[in-house]
């Protein structure tokens, strides 16, 4: 396989709804997808989840457009390699940049899978051909309004209901949550929110049953979590502390969570996505796949990663209509009863939808 050409775009898609977390609301996805072209013609797709501002970690899509210009596409372009794993090892000299290295590492899994003739899903050793899925829910303006909510996705057969928590809508939020869906697997996601000096209200979540608390604290602590597992019943899920396989190792040594939420673009791409599933598994941690709002670039990249053997829990690749008017990829992604079908298409399954592609992009460049 040789790369040698590279396109750069700029998309900005407006979410249906917009979506609130502890650290800030979103009502539109500017993000960067990236189309590579193997000599033989073969294209492959990538999608950074990086924000248009650094809220969720320190990349964003400026960030992301410069390290690949600059590094990523220079280190890859014109290079003979023979498997995608090889393209975390071409770009391990440059450090951290997870979502830059994705977004091109992701587009050569997809030429790899096509090139091999089997599904991305099939490239990566996944045996699944449904995965269970959940529903991201943000912060809404009442718990009327979450709880109408709620209920919505409860009926349509989301198998699990993450809810986003902040100090001041946590507590009673979550109790109403229980009191009126009791037999509903449940999750709280923090987005980083608390502190150590915050556990006896931490404690109080473990009356409702979740499966999980999410990032409770610091996006890059693994100590404080150790210290507020032992204080918990409820199991701690590390989502912004994990970047790699030797994160993973070291929190789960450490006793700072029973649960760990893979993302392939915070990882770094699907090699290192793929290596921390394995350590898990072996280590009897369950994974589940977060999501970032992801157009169905991104969304098909999930589910393909999802279909491996210790993803047990519900992730966050909801149905494409959850986000969009209308997706950039055909057909749509589509959840029926709290399942996605997996597509058994080469490559990433779906079809790239280039008219829509190229009415949501705002900016682009090529490379050669």
């Amino acid at each position: 396989m040789k790369i040698v050409n590279i396109t750069i775009r700029q998309l900005k898609m407006k979410l249906k709804d917009p979506f609130t977390t502890s650290f800030g609301t979103f009502t539109d996805r500017d993000f960067l997808v990236l189309e590579a072209q193997d000599q033989d013609g073969t294209i492959g797709w990538g999608e950074s989840v990086a924000f248009h501002s650094p809220w969720y970690n320190e990349e964003t899509l400026q960030t992301n457009w410069h390290m690949l210009e600059d590094f990523f596409i220079p280190l890859l372009l014109n290079k003979e390699i023979h498997h995608p794993d090889e393209v975390s090892e071409l770009f391990a000299p440059i450090r951290k940049n997870n979502m830059a290295k994705s977004t091109i590492e992701g587009a050569v899994w997809d030429i790899y899978a096509q090139q091999t003739n089997q599904s991305l899903a099939s490239a990566l050793g996944g045996t699944r051909d449904k995965i269970e899925v959940g529903i991201s829910i943000g912060i809404q303006q009442s718990i009327e309004e979450l709880v109408e909510l709620v209920d919505g996705y409860v009926k349509e057969g989301y198998k699990r209901i993450k809810v986003k928590i902040k100090p001041g809508w946590d507590v009673e939020v979550m109790r109403i949550l229980r009191n009126t869906f009791p037999d509903v697997a449940m999750m709280a996601d923090a987005n980083s929110a608390y502190r150590l000096e915050d556990a006896e209200l931490l404690k109080q979540l473990d009356a409702f049953n979740l499966t999980m608390i999410e990032q409770p604290l610091a996006s890059d602590d693994i100590i404080d979590h150790a210290q507020l597992q032992k204080m918990l019943e409820t199991p701690i899920c590390l989502d912004e502390s994990i970047h790699s396989l030797e994160d993973a190792r070291k929190a789960v040594e450490l006793g700072s969570t029973k649960i760990i939420n893979i993302k392939i673009g915070r990882v770094g791409g699907l090699t290192e996505a793929k290596k921390i599933h394995d350590y898990c598994e072996a280590n009897g941690i369950p994974v589940w796949c977060g999501g970032m709002l992801e157009s169905g670039i991104g969304r098909a990249h999930n589910v393909a990663l999802t279909t491996l053997s210790n993803f047990t829990l519900p992730g966050d690749t909801a149905s494409s209509n959850r986000y969009w008017d209308k997706d950039i990829i055909k057909p749509e992604v589509v959840s029926e009863n709290g399942y996605i079908n997996v597509r058994q298409a080469v490559g990433i399954g779906y079809e790239i939808d280039c008219e829509a592609v190229e009415s949501f992009t705002v900016a682009k460049k090529h490379y050669k």
